[in-house]
C-alpha cells in the first residue's frame, strides 16, 4: 500500500508489495525491494538501494549526502540488504568517490539513532545497538555486535563474530571472534557464547581461545605471537582469518587486558 499522503517521485523504482506510510518522502534515484515496509516520516534520498522484506521505522534518513567536506556531488549509493531492520531516526549516508557506496548487509538490526557514515561496509547479521555512531570508512564483519552508545573511529575494522561492549570508544581494530570492553578498549576474552549460538564446534572455540591467549596474554609482540600461533595451532578457517585480520590491521589492534582472569575475561 502506498499512502496518498506520502511523496514518491515518479521515477522511484518500488517493487510489488512495498508499503509506504504517510508523510514519507522518496526521491527519484531510489530502489526498494519487494515486501519492504517504509514507515511514516521516513526520508529516502537519491542513491538509496533498499532490499526485500526490510523495515524502515519513523524518522530514518537513508541516502543523505556524506558529511565529508571532500564530497563533490559524485553519484554514489547507500545500499541496504534484504531483511534488515532500520529503527527510529537511524541515518545511513551514501558513499563518496573513495568506495562509491555505503553498504549495510542483510538480516541486520540498526537500533534507534544509529549513524552509519559514508563508505562504511557492514556485513550480514550485524547488530548495532541504540545510538551507536560509526564514522566513515569503517568495516564491520558478519555477525558482529556493537553495544549501545559506542563510537567507532574512522577507518576502524571490527571482525566477524566480535562483540563490543556498550559505551565503548573504538579507536583500534577489533579482531574476529573476540569480546572487547573497558576503557581503553581491550581484549575481554573469546566470544565463546556467541560462537556456540552460531554453531561453531567446541574444537574451533577452544582453538580461538588458545589463539587469543597467545596473542594477548603470552607476553610476545604481535609478530612473534602470530609466528607462534602458526607454528603451534593447526590450520583452520578461524585461525587463518584471525591471523590475516591482525596482519592487515593498519590502525593496530586493541590491547590485552591489564587485569582479570587468565583468559582475559573480567573477574567476578
Amino acid at each position: 500500500m502506498l499512502s496518498p499522503l506520502a511523496y514518491i517521485h515518479p521515477a522511484a523504482r518500488l517493487a510489488p508489495g512495498v508499503t509506504v506510510e504517510p508523510f514519507t518522502t522518496i526521491a527519484a534515484d531510489v530502489e526498494i525491494g519487494e515486501g519492504t515496509w517504509i514507515g511514516p516520516n521516513v526520508t529516502i534520498m537519491n542513491g538509496a538501494r533498499i532490499g526485500q522484506q526490510c523495515q524502515v521505522f519513523p524518522g530514518a534518513v537513508i541516502g543523505a549526502v556524506p558529511q565529508d567536506l571532500k564530497f563533490a556531488g559524485e553519484q554514489t549509493t547507500a545500499v541496504i540488504g534484504d531483511h534488515t531492520v532500520i529503527r527510529e531516526c537511524v541515518t545511513v549516508n551514501r558513499g563518496t568517490v573513495d568506495r562509491g557506496e555505503t553498504r549495510v548487509g542483510s538480516h541486520c538490526l540498526l537500533m534507534a539513532y544509529v549513524h552509519v557514515a559514508h563508505d562504511c561496509i557492514i556485513g550480514n547479521h550485524c547488530i548495532l545497538a541504540n545510538t551507536v555512531q560509526v564514522a566513515g570508512h569503517v568495516e564491520i564483519g558478519d555477525y558482529a555486535i556493537v553495544g549501545g552508545s559506542s563510537a567507532v573511529h574512522q577507518f576502524v575494522k571490527i571482525g566477524a563474530h566480535a562483540m563490543v561492549s556498550g559505551g565503548s570508544l573504538v579507536r583500534k581494530d577489533v579482531p574476529p571472534y573476540v569480546k572487547a570492553g573497558r576503557e581503553p578498549l581491550s581484549y575481554a576474552g573469546a566470544n565463546s557464547v556467541g560462537l556456540r549460538r552460531r554453531g561453531f564446534s567446541e574444537t574451533s572455540i577452544n582453538m580461538v581461545q588458545q589463539l587469543y591467549r597467545t596473542l594477548f596474554l603470552g607476553g610476545l609482540n604481535t609478530q612473534d605471537a602470530l609466528a607462534q600461533i602458526e607454528a603451534e595451532l593447526p590450520a583452520s578457517d578461524e585461525r587463518d582469518i584471525a591471523i590475516s585480520f591482525v596482519r592487515a590491521a593498519t590502525r593496530g589492534i586493541i590491547k590485552g587486558p591489564k587485569r582479570g582472569r587468565p583468559d582475559g575475561s573480567e573477574a567476578e
